[in-house]
Parts: C-alpha cells; sequence; structure tokens
C-alpha cells in the first residue's frame, strides 16, 4: 500500500475519424502523464469517439473484449505502467450495449466500468450497470462514475461503502454548467471523505460547448488545485492518504 497516489484527470477534445485517431492522441496523452508521474491516468466519457451519439450508428464505433483497436493502448500502459481509464461504446461478448469506461493495466488486462445513470437519448442505446466498480492501484481503490451518475449520491456512496478512497468521474459537463460541476464533484467528496477526480470532455460535442474545469477535489471538498481550461489538458496532482486519515 502507498502513501501516495499520482493521478492525471485528462481533459481531452476528441477527434473526428472514429476510434482509432483517438487512440493515438490518447497515447500521446498517456505519455504526457507519465512525465508528470502519475499512476494512472483517467479520460472523459466516451473518449474514444467523443460525445456524439449519431455516430454510434456505425458498428465501427463500438469497442468490444480484446479489441485489437487498443493494442496501441495496452502498449503505452505496459511500458509506463500507467493504468488509463478510457471512455467508449462497448459491447459486451452477450451483444449487451454499455456506456463504458475501461481501466487498462500495465499487464494488459481490461477492466470495464458501465454507466449506471442513463440520460436523454441514452436510455434507447445502452443498458444501465448496476453501481460503481472499484479500480484497485497500489493499495488504494478508486470508484468509477460516468458523468450524471456524479449526480446521484447514492452512486458515490456505494463506492465509498465498498471502501472507496477516490471517485474518478468520466465526464461530459457544458457550458453554463460549471456550478452543477463544482457542486457535484465537492458534495461526493465532502460527503463521503473521500478524493474527487474529474476528467471532462473539452472543446464542442452536440450537447454544447465543454465548461472545461478537469481537475481534483479533497475529502474537505475544496479544489486541490486550480482547474483545466476548456480544451485538452493534462492535470496531475499527488493524492496523499494522510488527508484521508485526516477526515475518517
Amino acid at each position: 500500500m502507498t502513501l501516495a497516489l499520482t493521478v492525471s484527470a485528462i481533459q481531452y477534445q476528441a477527434l473526428d475519424g472514429g476510434v482509432l485517431p483517438n487512440v493515438m492522441e490518447h497515447v500521446r496523452l498517456i505519455e504526457d502523464a507519465e512525465s508528470h508521474g502519475a499512476r494512472l491516468a483517467v479520460f472523459p466519457e466516451l473518449s474514444l469517439t467523443g460525445y456524439n451519439l449519431a455516430l454510434l450508428e456505425s458498428p465501427e464505433s463500438w469497442l468490444v473484449q480484446d479489441d485489437n483497436r487498443l493494442e496501441n493502448l495496452r502498449e503505452i500502459c505496459r511500458r509506463t505502467g500507467i493504468t488509463a481509464v478510457v471512455g467508449g461504446a462497448y459491447r459486451e461478448p452477450g451483444g449487451t450495449p454499455r456506456l463504458a469506461s475501461l481501466a487498462i493495466h500495465p499487464e494488459g488486462t481490461a477492466q470495464a466500468a458501465f454507466k449506471t445513470h442513463l440520460h436523454g437519448q441514452e436510455k434507447d442505446i445502452f443498458v444501465a450497470g448496476s453501481g460503481a466498480s472499484l479500480l484497485e492501484l497500489d493499495g488504494w481503490r478508486i470508484g468509477l462514475a460516468i458523468c450524471f451518475d456524479a449526480a446521484v449520491p447514492e452512486h458515490s456512496t456505494g463506492a465509498a461503502e465498498a471502501g472507496a478512497d477516490a471517485y474518478a468521474v468520466s465526464a461530459v459537463y457544458t457550458q453554463d454548467e460549471d456550478h452543477r460541476l463544482e457542486l457535484h464533484l465537492g458534495a461526493r467528496a465532502m460527503d463521503n471523505r473521500m478524493f474527487g477526480i474529474l476528467a471532462n470532455l473539452g472543446g464542442t460535442t452536440p450537447l454544447g460547448p465543454s465548461c472545461g474545469l478537469s481537475g481534483f477535489w479533497g475529502p474537505d471538498g475544496l479544489r486541490m488545485k486550480k482547474a483545466a481550461g476548456r480544451g485538452t489538458e493534462v492535470v496531475t496532482a499527488t493524492l496523499q492518504r494522510s488527508a484521508l486519515q485526516k477526515f475518517r
């Protein structure tokens, strides 16, 4: 068990062209995270395609188990020792469609976490998950959430009750949602006495322009450092176990 965990929250403006060009840009950003000493890199919701649900009419926009298009991601995680949490539309081996975060580990395995609280058109495309998934890394436990999950207190509470030290949210918060974003992440961290991590999708999507603001919150519910702007940006912080012990 380590006393500190360095994490990069990667605000990302997705590229056109589908999964492959976004994989290559993810590789570049993971290399950036490595230069800051990160052991964990968290990307936004649907980072491998961008949040454009119309694209999901194409089978090529969906990820599957052991997808060979992710090979470069598996290789960069192996080489750097970083675990990367990336976002995509994912079909389980039985065909169930999920809005997912995939945690790609250095040894090459992928752990899937599914969005529990779907909204809008998502309900017509995906099947909801059943609660927060826990990622274990260096003795730390990180609850994985996707966007609207963070708006439902029970989701983060479930992660905390399962032993989460941090709550990592991959999201799409748009322009004029900055106050909502701050309230969600601050409250989830403070109420559960854990760290908050946000990776927001940058740029513009069919939902509107991003409000940016990716970053970190302490277990006191306060931001730990300056937030990201609105484009692609790597924000890195070191989470200290002593800060958790102060509140527990």
